[in-house]
């Protein structure tokens, strides 16, 4: 059965650890963001614990009344800095809002942390922090992008977490993907295929071609189906619903997603603004270009997710936004309801003897 039928929804209230000094755009992106998600969504089902200058956010939350009445503002005078090291956040710097606010989730007050600071600080101190599920040796950075017709969407990681992987984190990567997939994007038994630069068996590294050929092997033990490689033109193809790669692929893959949006954005817009009939033309067709837009736009898909952490810990874009930080508020919503880490650690357990024989086979 669907595997979403099994996700255990918890009704109560659940409460969101927001870094507030995170991110190019300041604390006010963020207030603007929470003020927006709790426009669209209510205020029964979310609350939130915000870490940050006290002084400076008690200010800003005046001007958002409906935030300030679903807030408990948490003092973090430190401030994480491009140069500084983990360990040196750990040793000196524990009064940051970043860590405070990974450390309310360890500490069980929050159900997730959303942060737009710094991707490899957030990823190291949520990793010694929350630590791995079971079963899995690294997290991996997930989202869904824009893929095929409607609102279709892809699961592709990792995005940037694990610059260099093995046959068996990549084997990981793809239980964390295959339940994302069916418990977040309702994709019951997902396609899944590992990124390469052809289809054929024999192409790609000889990491790839082992796991393929264990993959290919063990297809009908498999709870996704596997459709062995797949090639970057695949993802906006529909072709696909997962894609496992490594993070230093799959961190090129993100940015030239988000670069094409961006480019088809300025190009129609140029185009239209050439003569008077270009503009009528584009009045008739505002409701195309306004589900083109939420298609593309990427922050419709601001958030992704540190996915095998015991705890949730999101990462949204350091130049989010309202909508932007908004639309990842409402992604970090929806998984902290779903019982996703159970399901997670169920498969790895259920697929351990596959992964044993990526490492038997390989050496």
């Amino acid at each position: 059965m669907f595997l979403l039928f099994l996700c255990i929804m918890s009704e109560e209230k659940k409460i969101i650890a927001i870094d507030a000094m995170g991110g190019d755009k300041g604390p006010n992106a963020v207030l603007g963001g929470m003020n927006q998600f709790l426009y669209q969504n209510g205020e029964d089902s979310i609350s939130f614990r915000l870490f940050g200058d006290e002084k400076k956010l008690r200010k800003l939350l005046a001007k958002y009344p409906r935030v300030a009445r679903n807030v408990e503002v948490v003092h973090a005078p430190g401030v994480i800095k491009g140069t500084d090291k983990v360990m040196d956040v750990l040793r000196h710097a524990q009064d940051t809002s970043m860590y405070m606010a990974i450390k309310d989730v360890r500490e069980g007050n929050s159900a997730a942390v959303i942060s737009a600071g710094n991707t490899g600080m957030l990823m190291s101190l949520s990793k010694l922090a929350l630590k791995t599920i079971d079963g899995i040796a690294r997290p991996a950075i997930t989202t869904m992008l824009p893929s095929g017709a409607g609102d279709s969407r892809v699961v592709v990681l990792d995005l940037g977490a694990n610059v260099q992987c093995d046959e068996s984190i990549l084997f990981d990567f793809a239980v964390l993907g295959s339940v994302y997939a069916e418990v977040v994007g309702r994709m019951p038994k997902p396609k899944l295929g590992v990124l390469n630069i052809g289809s054929e068996e024999t192409k790609g590294n000889e990491t790839l071609v082992h796991l393929n050929k264990v993959l290919t092997e063990n297809k009908d033990a498999l709870p996704y189906e596997y459709i062995g490689f797949v090639e970057a033109n695949d993802i906006s193809a529909g072709r696909v619903q997962v894609v496992v790669t490594d993070g230093f692929t799959g961190n090129i893959v993100l940015k030239t997603v988000e670069g094409t949006a961006k480019l088809i954005k300025r190009v129609i817009v140029e185009n239209f603004k050439k003569s008077v009939l270009a503009i009528i033309g584009a009045f008739f067709l505002v409701h195309v270009f306004k589900r083109l837009k939420h298609k593309i736009d990427p922050r419709s898909y601001a958030g992704a997710t540190f996915l095998g952490l015991r705890g949730f810990a999101f990462k949204t874009h350091g130049n989010s936004d309202a909508l932007a930080f908004a639309n990842s508020i409402r992604y970090a919503a929806d998984l902290t309801k779903a019982n996703l880490n159970g399901l997670i650690e169920e498969r790895a357990k259920a697929l351990s003897d596959i992964r044993a024989k990526l490492q038997e086979t390989k050496e």
